[in-house]
């Protein structure tokens, strides 16, 4: 099995995983705005405790987004100077799906006591498999959100296409199971949950990618040979602004 590194910073966590067959080291950390002074040293932390040299790597994952812009950015520039430095590929992954994988971990039935921090309800138990709603809070009233299904390999697939949009406007595919993860939920909650067919039956609102979810995913699109040249990786920001002006920011409140 190939030996990957993989490296998620679009979110509030700082996160790194090594993943060596079935060996998996990783370092992961809540800690907004000190990206860049943790992700370095926890990648020299993860090779040192698997006693790795970085010439061993096959591959770079990274999470492309969408997220916060600076840490989409930070994620793919330390992928890409690594992979180049190292004459490797890259594998770029999305950090919704990083983040729908986690949810598909994380469940437990109904009949099961839930994992403290995660709301579970909804009607009885349906037959079909539940969708994972990813949600990250995109701020500006909107969320970055996309749908994936749970697959054969016990990984997840995507249902459609990675948008960014007012909760309240949200396309959800129709299913009679889903779960909810991420800050979208927490973040807007009501309007998330008038965009389904049923109550989740679990949400995960405090929920966050994690490395070792992209190394998971990468393994996939390695062995698939989606895996890219480091100058060709690209972060998906799925809008260009950051913020409202103050004119929107005026004409917002408003509306309220």
């Amino acid at each position: 099995m190939a030996r990957i590194l993989a490296i998620e910073t679009a979110t509030e966590a700082c996160s790194v995983a090594l993943v060596d067959g079935d060996t998996i080291v990783a370092r992961h950390e809540l800690a907004p705005r000190r990206h860049a002074e943790l992700i370095l040293p926890m990648i020299e932390g993860v090779l040192a405790e698997a006693a790795l040299p970085r010439s061993a790597l096959d591959a770079i994952a990274v999470g492309r987004g969408p997220g916060a812009f600076t840490g989409v950015r930070l994620a793919i520039a330390i992928a890409q100077g690594l992979a180049l430095g190292l004459h490797r590929p890259v594998v770029p992954v999305s950090t919704l799906a990083a983040l729908a994988l986690e949810a598909h971990i994380a469940f437990e039935p109904l009949d099961e006591a839930p994992t403290a921090g995660v709301t579970v309800g909804g009607a009885s138990a349906p037959t079909a498999r539940p969708l994972i709603l990813a949600a990250i809070d995109a701020r500006m009233g909107e969320v970055y959100a996309a749908t994936f299904e749970p697959d054969a390999d016990d990984l997840v697939t995507p249902l459609d296409a990675e948008v960014v949009c007012p909760a309240s406007e949200l396309a959800v595919p129709v299913r009679d199971a889903y779960l909810v993860a991420g800050s979208g939920w927490a973040a807007y909650g009501d309007a998330l949950a008038s965009r389904l067919a049923q109550a989740p039956r679990a949400t995960y609102a405090e929920m966050l990618p994690r490395a070792t979810s992209i190394a998971r995913l990468a393994l996939r699109e390695l062995a698939r040979g989606n895996a890219v040249d480091a100058a060709h990786v690209r972060p998906t920001y799925l809008r260009d602004k950051v913020a409202l002006t103050v004119a929107e920011q005026a004409a917002a409140r408003q509306v309220r």
